[in-house]
């Protein structure tokens, strides 16, 4: 597939009479924007509105649930999210239009514990790289009483279709900048640069259920075995996050589309790799489950006749396991691999990093130590319940101090330790 990715700059965004794009703003009518979320038809939803946080501003997000970019299909088959917003066509191909340097945040009151902070400025916009936006808040307000599942799916929904609706601006504009990706099938890729390694990305997805979802072409992928798909289809949002595990680590739908394993294995391709493609695969809760899944996949690197392998967890504690066992009958294969992850090692650092391990496991990379202890001072603006940095994973009973900063871990900063490498930390060697 032979996908061809367009860029256009966001510099700001304005709520304005009218949706359109000009001269690099985004300029957004709320009623608009209320009627493509599709609330009103949503018997789960109390109220919705919408803000803007841009990069530098003393406003601190929370809780976040997810986080999108505005892409939009021109040519090829298929559309943005398919399966989830549109028909389920495989996706790709052609030419996608993204909004780069914005993004569309969602919020409001809780869902599950395992929700984050985005700080503009000061300390914590250090440890998200969605500081760096210019963030579009839908603030979606459930009705009293409703089921946890059913909040969490009017949420998603209505950032979805917002992000869709915002893509769908640039459908006619020229991009100021196109980056083509491609990967040919098997046989013509591995042919294409016959003396390079042979490289496979395993691409881990948090399905542990009751709020840890993930979807593949609208499916619950929970319910899949691992399978291939071409780097691309996720570029086109063929992935989606619905799931609330610890903000540090979770992979949001716009971490999914802009992946950064994914894109610097491209940059490596035909130079000193040959790189294959994407094998999905699940996390598991029950042992049985991890067992046939951790089997398919190093099946599927083998019958692929991978000489290398990649693999990216999402979460920790109990996906550790499906990283481990990935690891060790991939390596078994007589396939090198490398596992990304990142660490629970205490706030002293000096716990044991993941819940599980093996000899096998000899190529790491840390995101960094997600228990890490910070201080966030006060901001002047909350978008959002600072209430509830007293229960989020990362913060305790007294986290929100009297003076109004917050004594949290990292790992209730979104993206702080993203374990596709989509973050801001870097090790510094002594």
């Amino acid at each position: 597939m032979r996908l061809e990715l367009g860029k256009i700059f966001i510099k700001d965004i304005q709520f304005a009479d009218k949706s359109y794009i000009e001269e690099n703003v985004l300029y957004l009518n709320k009623d608009e924007l209320v009627e493509a979320s599709g609330i009103r038809d949503d018997d789960n939803v109390e109220s919705i509105d919408f803000d803007i946080a841009r990069p530098g501003e003393s406003v601190r997000i929370t809780p976040v649930k997810d986080v999108n970019e505005p892409r939009v299909k021109v040519s090829g088959s298929g559309e943005v999210f398919p399966g989830i917003l549109n028909d389920v066509d495989t996706v790709g191909e052609g030419r996608t239009i993204a909004l780069k340097d914005m993004a569309v945040v969602t919020t409001g009151k809780i869902v599950g514990f395992q929700e984050g902070i985005i700080d503009m400025t000061g300390l914590g916009a250090k440890y998200t790289p969605f500081s760096k936006t210019v963030n579009l808040v839908v603030i979606v307000e459930p009705k009293e009483g409703i089921k946890q599942h059913n909040h969490e799916h009017a949420v998603r929904m209505a950032g979805l279709k917002v992000t869709d609706f915002i893509g769908r601006l640039a459908k006619d504009l020229e991009p100021e900048e196109i980056e083509t990706y491609e990967t040919l099938p098997l046989k013509e890729q591995v042919e294409k640069y016959p003396d390079l390694p042979k490289v496979l990305y395993v691409y881990m997805l948090q399905t542990q259920g009751l709020l840890h979802d993930t979807y593949v072409y609208g499916t619950d992928a929970k319910h899949i075995i691992p399978t291939y798909l071409y780097p691309t289809e996720i570029m086109d949002g063929a992935i989606v996050s619905g799931n609330c595990v610890s903000a540090c680590d979770k992979n949001p739908s716009y971490v999914h589309m802009n992946n950064k394993i994914i894109e610097n294995l491209y940059k490596e391709d035909g130079k000193t790799i040959n790189f294959l493609g994407v094998i999905i695969t699940n996390e598991c809760v029950y042992l049985m489950d991890k067992i046939r899944s951790s089997d398919m996949t190093a099946k599927l690197c083998e019958f692929m006749g991978a000489d290398a392998a990649l693999i990216s967890q999402e979460g920790f504690g109990n996906p550790d396991t499906d990283l481990i066992m990935n690891c060790k009958k991939i390596e078994a294969k007589g396939i090198k691999t490398v596992i990304v992850t990142d660490e629970y090692a205490g706030r002293d650092g000096a716990s044991q990093s993941l819940a599980d391990a093996d000899v096998a496991a000899d190529a790491c990379v840390s995101c960094g130590n997600a228990n890490e202890l910070v201080v966030l001072p006060k901001l002047d603006k909350v978008i959002g319940h600072i209430d509830i940095v007293d229960v989020i994973a990362g913060g305790s009973k007294g986290s929100l101090r009297e003076d109004g900063s917050i004594e949290v871990e990292i790992q209730a900063i979104t993206g702080a330790t993203n374990e596709t490498g989509f973050i801001n930390l870097a090790t510094k060697t002594y």
